[in-house]
């Protein structure tokens, strides 16, 4: 037995006995198996192992695999199967890692803690009694888990970052159009992006390095950063910028602070404090965007050519999104609060690119407070839930690449700490947050 046969073998029973316990998959390949044996004979034969050889890889379930069911975790699309591959699933393939199968998600991407799918919350290992952050819940509790090696999420106002933190694991999210989006069924057409969850900073840079690059087939890819391979190295005298948002739990900012001062001394990094003066107007205008979004691209979920009429079918928050997108969209609006959002988009996106020209990364936590317990969401106002994203959704906004890595915990439960770079500066990000990892 080859070694991807032998490690697919070994998921797939661990998945058998304990994804009843973590409701991190919807659906299993019942041809991993088959597909490890023949890239063990490929690689018997030539002599050439991709990549990825050896590497067992989960699948957020909004992200098309030929063949498997991706339902966006949503009654909408029970049963909709994928008659084809996503080019992230394409270049998984070409190097040679095995797809085991398809993760829980919060419908249709859209929540922030992994309570909004339709087959249940996936259970934190980090945290039982806690979310496991969303939207990529499953993406997080699978790699956390151990059920695989390293899983594909989707990011689009911190949702490979947030679970990332919650679960103690690494979550990233690339410069916008470093990464196709051909075949992801995304959220929100300006802000997406394929993501990547991970154990450590090496796994993940590794994965992120297969699957970028330029796609003719999604027009918002770019060679921007995509042409050189991503390198992990240890950097000095780097200019760190350290970026405060309103609202931290303070014991939160704590943990941040102590691992800065502790990277300052070690590695020699100048640190100062760095201000965006339109950080406060982030979260509304991420939701104006992606309520507008989202509406429009709902629209062909009628019922007609696949799935069910996705108003009669889905869940509150899709349905809240729906009708949120519905209002702002109006004719008689003109579109003013989507250009609106669109011009504060570019202003914050300005302003970070001022920032960059004095830092080489900024720092700041991943989440502003701990994942609430399991079922206390429904309690809690629209507002609070919305802002729990204050610190991810900015570098959505700016288009640029950012990173979570586990910085301590409070009470045993995960606390991330985030890191900022520039807009096809991945390399330098993840070297910062590889040296972070040792400390």
């Amino acid at each position: 037995m080859g070694l991807a046969e032998e490690k697919t073998k070994k998921y797939l029973d661990k998945i058998k006995k304990e994804n009843g316990k973590y409701n991190a998959f919807l659906h299993v390949n019942d041809n991993a198996l088959e597909d490890a044996r023949k890239i063990d004979e490929k690689v018997k034969k030539t002599s050439k192992k991709g990549r990825l050889y050896g590497q067992v890889i989960g699948v957020k379930s909004n992200i098309n695999v030929k063949g498997m069911i991706c339902n966006c975790a949503s009654k909408v699309l029970d049963n909709y199967v994928s008659g084809y591959d996503a080019t992230v699933i394409e270049k998984i393939r070409a190097e040679d890692g095995v797809i085991i199968g398809m993760l829980n998600m919060d419908e249709f991407a859209l929540g922030g803690s992994g309570e909004n799918s339709a087959f249940g919350c996936a259970v934190n290992p980090a945290a039982p009694d806690r979310v496991p952050g969303g939207t990529s819940s499953g993406s997080a509790v699978a790699v956390a888990a151990g059920l695989c090696d390293i899983s594909l999420g989707s990011d689009t106002g911190g949702s490979c970052r947030n679970p990332g933190s919650h679960c103690g694991i690494v979550g990233i999210k690339p410069s916008y159009g470093l990464v196709s989006r051909y075949g992801l069924i995304d959220s929100s057409m300006s802000l997406d992006q394929v993501g990547v969850l991970a154990k450590n900073v090496e796994d993940g840079a590794l994965l992120l390095d297969v699957i970028k690059g330029k796609d003719e087939r999604d027009t918002t890819t770019t060679t921007e950063g995509s042409r050189s391979p991503i390198l992990l190295q240890d950097l000095k005298k780097l200019k760190v910028g350290v970026l405060r948002i309103k609202d931290v739990d303070k014991k939160i900012q704590k943990i941040i602070d102590s691992k800065v001062d502790e990277a300052k001394k070690k590695f020699g990094w100048e640190v100062k404090e760095v201000d965006i003066e339109k950080i406060d107007l982030a979260v509304e205008t991420y939701y104006i965007l992606q309520y507008s979004e989202f509406f429009s691209a709902t629209r062909r979920f009628d019922g007609r050519r696949y799935g069910h009429k996705i108003e009669e079918y889905c869940g509150k928050e899709v349905l809240r999104r729906i009708l949120g997108g519905s209002e702002i969209t109006k004719a008689e609006h003109a579109g003013d609060y989507y250009k609106k959002a669109l011009a504060v988009k570019d202003l914050i996106k300005e302003e970070f690119e001022s920032a960059f020209s004095k830092f080489d990364v900024i720092i700041l936590p991943t989440c502003p407070g701990l994942p609430w317990k399991v079922g206390q969401g429904d309690k809690m106002k629209v507002e609070e839930v919305y802002a729990f994203d204050a610190c991810t959704i900015p570098a959505n906004l700016a288009g640029i690449c950012a990173i979570s890595v586990p910085a301590g915990k409070i009470d045993d439960i995960p606390v991330g700490l985030q890191i900022y770079g520039g807009n096809g500066q991945e390399s330098r990000m993840l070297s910062a947050a590889r040296m972070i990892e040792k400390l």
